[in-house]
């Protein structure tokens, strides 16, 4: 895996200049964005450059949207190694400000991609906007090309069954439970990481212990349960298991949590962060009338995720 320099700022070292840049907030990194860097690959090889990404932290889009919870595909962590596995070599994570947000787009142009970074290619997606009130596009920075010699690229959007695969597209089909589509479009499971927190032991108390996970700002796939695989860090081999994404409506729970029963493994993992791999969809979530219903239920539903992870 290549290293990869992080940085925080467009302040960065002489040695990135005439970099192949690559703009976008690249959640997910799905088969759209691995096509991009696929290509940009190519012009590395082509003309002996490096590749850089730039992305905003948080995205524009949940800055200026305060409400917005629950958007994500990925973490930064997650995102950084995947940008590892492309052999991107140096990603600029740009703290997104209301200051960072007034800058006019051909300020950007000039003082960011030219000055500071010194851009040699610059890959964009064709609806891409920048600058304040998104009054920059595409027909503004090719006609800068010249001037502040860079060349601005735009790869046709990767299209599967005639919808152009994007990080929208793959929220959507998790929010309706097409888990199979989106690890498709994904290229991978899609999963999710956080710090398994302590419960109500609801699940201890009926027979099936669980890992309790705060979700944070992932995307909400349709509630239900699932079919998982899990990694711990201090376990070198992935753990079956099945969990359940809601709200526990048989016990009333008002919080959306992501609660993880592991096949074969009682050690005590309470604050250790797990990564939960969703494999398979098994069905959606529903208010059982007692809890033996509920348990019988559950049996269940081991089995089917058991034959879904052979």
């Amino acid at each position: 895996m290549v290293e990869m320099k992080i940085f925080k700022s467009f302040e960065i070292p002489k040695k990135y200049a005439r970099s192949i840049i690559l703009i976008g907030n690249f959640d997910g990194v799905h088969l759209g964005h691995q096509k991009l860097l696929k290509k940009a690959r190519e012009y590395k090889k082509k003309f002996k450059c490096k590749i850089g990404v730039i992305t905003f932290d948080p995205s524009p889009k949940m800055f200026f949207n305060k409400n917005l919870k629950n958007f994500k595909l990925m973490t930064l962590n997650q995102k950084i190694s995947q940008f590892k596995k492309e052999k991107v070599d140096f990603l600029i994570n740009q703290k997104f400000s209301k200051n960072f947000s007034k800058i006019k787009a051909k300020l950007f142009i000039n003082k960011y991609l030219n000055k500071k970074i010194n851009s040699q290619f610059i890959f964009v997606s064709n609806n891409f906007k920048f600058g304040n009130k998104r009054e920059g596009d595409i027909k503004l920075l090719k006609y800068y090309q010249k001037n502040c010699n860079y060349k601005v690229l735009i790869p046709s959007p990767l299209k599967k069954n005639n919808k152009i695969i994007s990080s929208t597209l793959i929220r959507k089909l998790l929010s309706k439970g097409d888990l199979l589509k989106a690890n498709q479009y994904l290229s991978r499971n899609w999963e999710i990481v956080g710090k398994i927190e302590k419960g109500r032991k609801v699940g201890r108390k009926i027979g099936y212990a669980t890992c309790n996970v705060d979700i944070g700002n992932y995307i909400i796939a349709k509630p239900g349960v699932y079919s998982v695989r899990v990694k711990l860090n201090h376990i070198t081999r992935k753990i079956n298991g099945i969990a359940n994404l809601g709200y526990r409506p048989t016990f009333n729970q008002k919080k959306i949590l992501l609660e993880v029963n592991l096949f074969n493994f009682n050690q005590s993992i309470y604050n250790h962060e797990i990564r939960v791999e969703f494999i398979k969809f098994i069905r959606r979530e529903k208010k059982f009338k007692n809890i033996k219903k509920l348990t019988n239920q559950i049996k269940k539903d081991i089995k089917v995720a058991k034959k879904s992870l052979n």
